[in-house]
C-alpha cells in the first residue's frame, strides 16, 4: 500500500514548491489538495467537522495552479485533487485544466471529485444544492467526451455543446483516474458508472475491510472487475494499526493529513509520517 499526503495549500502555509519535493524525497507516493473557490460570509451551511470553519477553507489556493507548481519540481510524485468541486466548475474549462495538468506533470495527475457540502458556495456558481450530484455526474461525463474524441459533442441535463475541438488530450488514456469521494450506496453506484476509484474519508471508514467488501460487492453487482477500481483513504489516521488494517483490506493508498502550517512544523511531521511508509 502506498502512502501519500493531503494539505490545504494556503497563502500562509508551506509552499507546495517546497513541500512536494520534500515528500518525494521521503518516499511519499502522492500529494493531494482540496478545493474551495471561496467561503460565503453568511456561513449558512454548518461545517460538518463541527464548530467554527477552519481558516484554511477560505485561504486555499486554486488546486490546478498549486499542483502545476508542484509538478514542475518533482518527477515521480503523483498529484491529485481531493476533492475538486465539479459542481462549481464549467465542464469545458475544467476538461482543459485537467488535460493540461496531466500533460505538464507527465501523466501524474489523479482527478479526485465530489459534489460539495456548502450550499451557498455552490449556489454562487449557479448550482442548486438538491441537484448537485446530478450536476457533478453530468459535467464529468461531458469532460470524458472531450477527452475521448478529437471532435467532441455532448448533450446532458446541465451541459450541452455542439462538436468542439479541444486540446491537449490527457497523457493518461482514456483520461486520468477519476476518484469519487463519499461513503454512501449512491457513491458506490456512481463509481461503477463513471469513475476509476473510491476516495472515502478515514474518519468515516472505521473498518477498512468492511468498506472494501462493500466496494467489491458493488463492482460485482455492476458487472465490473473489482480489480479495476482503486481505493485511496482520504485523511487516514496516521496510526500503524489503522494503516495495517487498510493494507490487509486491499486499499491502494492512504492519504495522511498535513495541517496548513509553515515549514517548521510540516517538515518534521513529514519525517514522522515517512516512518510509516512500508
Amino acid at each position: 500500500m502506498k502512502i501519500g499526503a493531503i494539505i490545504f495549500p494556503t497563502d500562509y502555509s508551506i509552499a507546495l514548491t517546497e513541500l512536494a519535493p520534500a515528500l518525494e524525497q521521503r518516499g511519499f507516493d502522492a500529494l493531494f489538495v482540496p478545493e474551495h473557490t471561496h467561503i460565503p460570509a453568511s456561513r449558512r451551511s454548518p461545517w460538518r467537522g463541527g464548530g467554527d470553519l477552519p481558516r484554511e477553507y477560505s485561504h486555499t489556493l486554486d488546486p490546478f495552479v498549486g499542483l502545476a507548481a508542484a509538478a514542475t519540481v518533482t518527477s515521480t510524485l503523483r498529484i491529485g485533487t481531493g476533492i475538486c468541486l465539479v459542481t462549481e466548475r464549467d465542464a469545458i474549462v475544467t476538461a482543459k485544466a485537467v488535460a493540461s495538468l496531466d500533460l505538464v506533470s507527465g501523466g501524474r495527475f489523479e482527478f479526485g471529485i465530489g459534489a460539495g457540502w456548502n450550499a451557498e458556495e455552490m449556489e454562487h456558481h449557479g448550482t442548486r444544492f438538491e441537484t448537485r450530484f446530478r450536476v457533478m455526474e453530468d459535467r464529468v461525463k461531458a469532460m470524458q467526451a472531450i477527452w475521448a474524441a478529437d471532435e467532441a459533442a455532448y448533450e446532458g441535463e446541465f451541459t450541452t455543446f455542439e462538436p468542439i475541438w479541444s486540446w491537449p488530450k490527457p497523457v493518461q488514456r482514456p483520461h486520468p483516474p477519476i476518484l469519487l469521494g463519499g461513503e454512501s450506496v449512491h457513491t458506490m453506484r456512481r463509481i461503477m458508472d463513471f469513475c476509476s476509484g473510491w476516495l472515502p474519508r478515514g474518519a468515516l471508514l472505521p473498518d477498512p475491510a468492511a468498506g472494501m467488501a462493500r466496494l467489491r460487492a458493488a463492482a460485482e453487482e455492476a458487472g465490473r472487475d473489482p480489480a479495476t477500481v482503486s481505493a485511496s483513504v482520504f485523511g487516514a489516521p496516521a496510526e500503524q494499526g489503522y494503516l495495517e488494517a487498510c493494507r490487509g483490506a486491499g486499499i491502494d493508498r492512504a492519504l495522511l493529513l498535513l495541517p496548513s502550517e509553515g515549514r517548521e512544523e510540516i517538515l518534521p511531521l513529514a519525517d514522522r509520517y515517512a516512518a510509516l511508509i512500508g
